[in-house]
């Protein structure tokens, strides 16, 4: 698989052009829910331990919503963000193209002498994580809608909002049915919600009409929490707050990843005596398939930079 573009980039440099795009309440109010205000800290100043290189593996900037937290939780860390932008969305496509997808994308990553993957997508999650742990020598983190983390904060019933793909998979059957909580949860999918991000789309009518129409019907009152179980959806957050209205607690599974992640990497940074990787940005893009234009770049940036 070839990849046309790649750009590296110290994350802090962009300006906020979604700022220009939208209303300027509304997507400040965006920003401060999704991305809080954290430092950075630059690859290039001396760093106490070796950098190790994490790739971030997406069907496109969802997982932008992950690599924001890992880089506050991994400061000293160099990251690879690859968004398969040829063959997104990943979730309304059958299960045996997205799997060829994401291995093909994996084995682009693998060659750049990654030290650990992380599928920011719980649909290539879904589809082929086991496969890749038993493909690759280094750690391979995947994501899984945050189901029992909703389940063990009440009693009541969890909507679970997730692509089509993702709801199809025998994994997520598997974990709601080892939970033995099946009576408790709902499922939704929110399909469009990700080629509206992949469109920066994150406030217009369009997209606010569709998750009204989308989420309607739901008797909100007979439920707690809902269940954001794909990346791209925390972009909504807010929207799909005001759908469900204020008392049902929304649940991503975005730090629990990280926090697996920088589990699985410390016996690496011990194992290790000496710096593995030339000093470089704190991000380097990959999109497959096409080149980047500098305005998707720059967009891309800023949601991981200061929104202030």
């Amino acid at each position: 698989m070839s990849c046309t573009f790649c750009s590296t980039f110290n994350v802090g440099a962009a300006r906020n052009p979604i700022q220009s795009h939208t209303k300027a309440q509304r997507t400040q109010r965006f920003h401060n829910t999704l991305f809080p205000l954290v430092p950075f800290v630059s690859s290039c100043e001396k760093q106490e331990e070796p950098p190790l290189r994490i790739a971030f593996l997406d069907s496109g900037i969802g997982g932008l919503t992950v690599l924001r937290q890992a880089l506050t939780v991994l400061p000293a860390d160099q990251f690879v963000y690859y968004a398969d932008t040829l063959n997104a969305p990943y979730g309304i496509k059958p299960k045996t193209d997205v799997f060829a997808y994401v291995l093909a994308a994996a084995d682009f990553l693998a060659s750049l002498q990654i030290d650990a993957l992380v599928l920011a997508c719980n649909t290539a999650t879904a589809v082929a994580v086991q496969t890749l742990r038993k493909r690759y020598p280094f750690p391979v983190i995947g994501m899984e809608p945050a189901i029992k983390p909703a389940l063990m904060q009440g009693t009541g019933k969890v909507m679970v909002f997730a692509t089509s793909l993702t709801l199809r998979e025998s994994k997520l059957e598997t974990l709601i049915s080892n939970l033995g909580q099946g009576h408790r949860v709902e499922c939704r999918a929110l399909d469009r919600l990700v080629p509206f991000a992949e469109a920066f789309d994150f406030t217009s009518r369009a997209v606010s009409d569709y998750l009204a129409d989308r989420l309607a019907d739901i008797r909100w009152s007979e439920y707690e929490s809902a269940v954001l179980g794909c990346t791209h959806f925390l972009f909504y957050r807010d929207l799909i707050q005001e759908c469900t209205g204020p008392d049902i607690r929304l649940i991503d599974g975005n730090q629990g990843t990280v926090n697996q992640l920088a589990r699985v990497l410390e016996p690496l940074r011990t194992q290790a005596a000496a710096p593995v990787h030339d000093a470089a940005p704190r991000v380097t893009f990959y999109a497959s398939g096409h080149k980047e234009t500098p305005a998707r770049v720059e967009r891309m940036l800023a949601l991981l930079d200061d929104p202030s």
